[in-house]
């Protein structure tokens, strides 16, 4: 039986780990929707069911920071985007909202109330605030792409070869997770909470209206092929637990391709729409019992996969192609109708050897999936160096792959025609420059005795400025996992000491030794916050949390989230996250703000991976620009390293 899951109260947020509005008009009436729910709507998210998993690890709960501390931290990450008056004037209602008898103090007590009644404090309200009542599209705003290493196919026999390996791979990880196989992951010594990994197969995201919910079918024995915009059923765990041999399991696939030899309906299209658009759309599809099996199944499966055509010809790199195939498939023009994007995972593959995935954001974090991606690589290895089978011979699949029909009428026509539209508006406004930065990589970094996280997110600030001449509010997200059902905090990247530093590089009377030493600085700062982020400690969650508890008590929102210092603080033109997979591959998404960068990045030892967006529609930003900068200023820090060095010798 499946499991759904909803929360009553949804708050309009931002994607990639974000708690924060991508603009003023979105926060407005993300704001006055959740008043309303939260006013109107009789459920008390006490009494929602919400998936749990025991916490056999024996981790912490959550904390909640203490009023003063988030305080001095807020004050001290703010100061690059305030004047001196402003700043003034925000110590001033920092003061007041602090006081004895001030309505911070007030909301504090309310929040450490809240999490000594509950094993994560933020879990439920994340996952609505920002998940399940986010209404802009999962694509593009949401679900990231996560690139493999290519392949080359000659023909569709190699394509089909590589797709039954990495099913295969995908079942075996799946059992490995349930029957508790997979190492534990570590942060030092500590054990880091592994339910996100429970959550990643059978599970499906569904619209609903206000707010969507969770489905979780971890006992499904098929996964969906999708080609053409046609869906096929595919059994690929009999009831006896076992499945096929790869050579069985190709033919099955093949059997797939001879039945979707012509172009399906684009229903699969819909699930790109924004989230009230597809509630509708949705509503009208399932009426007809046909195709509510058909939807029934889909979400049911395991996963996804999509055998893609090739991509509409963009002039792209091949890593800043498959970026865009794997974020969003091109378009109506491309394969946007050949996904179902509502699926936690759904694996890609190009005939052109353009290979990864896409997955819904809601259960989980991206290091996860990353985590996910290096246990397929290495199956699949052995798979192929062995040339042994996952499976019995004499296994068989006890039903043939089956067609998933779907009738049409005239309104859900209409529908598909103004989701490709909208598909068509948000591919082209997306600009990727994807690429490999060859210089150095993190052994460079830390035989300098740095962290390689923290030096290129400098850098990042660095290049920033350099195009802009302006502090850039700077998102870098923090697993927050070593504490029970712990998702993410946000490190406030952008500091007094990043922006002494930028201007440092930029001034040509400084020294190198002057650079150095600001770099020293920035990074150390950098480092501190991370530390006290990943320990739940940062800034973003627990005002957050104050918001959300003043708001669930009928309580008027205190002035700090009117103030100035919040919304240049929180407007986040840099959104970055570190996602290591030891393959060579990397993640990407958009950024969170119409002026902003979207840069995902995994350093590996001798080269570094770097998923860099802009959107077309503002003047200011391109993704080109962006990476030449990055590119640049990480080859001058490099420099100012090397020469420092050379002049001490």
């Amino acid at each position: 039986m499946a499991l759904t899951i909803s929360s009553p109260k949804p708050f309009h947020n931002t994607s990639t780990d974000m708690i924060l509005p991508r603009n003023k008009q979105l926060y407005e009436r993300a704001y006055q929707g959740l008043f309303y729910l939260l006013r109107n709507q009789a459920v008390s998210l006490s009494n929602v069911a919400t998936p749990r998993f025991e916490n056999t690890l024996k981790l912490p709960l959550l904390p909640v920071p203490k009023l003063n501390q988030t305080i001095e931290k807020y004050i001290k990450s703010v100061t690059p985007f305030l004047t001196e008056t402003e700043l003034r004037d925000t110590k001033k209602i920092l003061e007041e909202f602090s006081s004895e008898n001030g309505i911070g103090t007030k909301l504090q007590k309310l929040l450490v109330e809240k999490a000594q009644s509950s094993e994560n404090w933020l879990a439920d309200w994340w996952l609505d605030v920002a998940y399940l009542g986010y209404r802009d599209p999962v694509v593009i705003y949401s679900s990231p792409g996560l690139v493999f290493p290519f392949e080359e196919f000659a023909n569709e026999t190699d394509r089909l070869t590589y797709t039954a390996q990495l099913i295969l791979a995908a079942v075996e990880y799946k059992k490995a997770i349930y029957s508790d196989k997979i190492p534990i992951d570590r942060m030092g010594k500590d054990p880091l909470d592994m339910n996100q990994y429970k959550k990643i197969f059978g599970t499906c995201r569904v619209p609903g209206e206000k707010l969507d919910s969770l489905q979780y079918n971890p006992e499904s024995r098929h996964i969906v092929i999708v080609k053409n915009n046609n869906f096929f059923k595919l059994e690929i765990v009999n009831s006896n637990g076992e499945v096929p041999s790869p050579t069985q399991l190709i033919s099955h696939l093949e059997l797939i391709l001879l039945e979707a030899d012509e172009v399906g309906p684009a229903v699969g299209v819909l699930s790109s729409e924004n989230r009230d658009n597809w509630y509708k759309a949705y509503s009208e599809l399932i009426k007809d019992p046909a195709n509510r099996k058909s939807v029934e199944e889909i979400e049911k499966a395991l996963f996804v996969v999509a055998l893609d055509n090739p991509m509409p010809e963009l002039n792209d790199s091949r890593m800043s192609m498959a970026s865009k195939q794997f974020i969003h498939g091109g378009g109506s023009r491309g394969n946007s109708a050949n996904r179902w994007f509502d699926k936690t995972v759904q694996f890609i593959i190009g005939l052109d050897g353009t290979v990864g995935l896409t997955y819904e954001h809601s259960p989980s974090e991206g290091q996860p999936i990353a985590v996910m991606a290096d246990y397929l690589m290495d199956y699949m290895y052995e798979l192929s160096k062995n040339n042994t089978s996952a499976g019995l011979e004499d296994t068989k699949l006890e039903h043939w792959p089956e067609k998933l029909e779907f009738n049409v009428s005239k309104d859900l026509e209409k529908y598909i025609q103004a989701a490709n539209v909208h598909i068509d508006k948000l591919v082209d406004n997306l600009d990727v420059d994807s690429f490999k930065f060859t210089a150095f990589g993190k052994e460079f970094v830390k035989s300098q005795r740095f962290s390689p996280d923290s030096f290129l997110q400098i850098a990042m600030q660095y290049a920033f400025y350099r195009i802009h001449k302006v502090p850039g509010a700077h998102y870098e997200s923090a697993a927050t996992r070593r504490y029970i059902h712990g998702r993410t905090e946000t490190i406030r990247s952008c500091s007094i000491e990043s922006v002494a530093f930028a201007k440092a590089m930029l001034d040509t009377k400084k020294s190198d030794a002057e650079r150095v030493a600001a770099l020293k600085d920035a990074i150390i700062s950098h480092k501190k916050y991370s530390i006290e982020a990943v320990n739940g400690f940062g800034v973003d969650r627990h005002l957050l949390g104050l918001k959300l508890i003043a708001l669930e008590n009928g309580l008027e929102l205190p002035a700090i989230y009117k103030d100035p210092s919040f919304t240049r603080s929180t407007h986040m033109r840099l959104s970055t996250s570190q996602v290591a997979t030891k393959c060579d591959g990397f993640m990407c998404y958009a950024p969170l703000t119409v002026d902003g960068y979207g840069c995902c990045y995994n350093p590996r030892p001798d080269d570094i991976n770097f998923g860099v967006s802009a959107f077309v529609e503002h003047p200011e930003t391109s993704a080109k620009q962006f990476r030449e900068a990055l590119e640049s200023s990480l080859l001058d820090m490099q420099k100012i390293l090397v020469k420092t060095q050379k002049s001490k010798l």
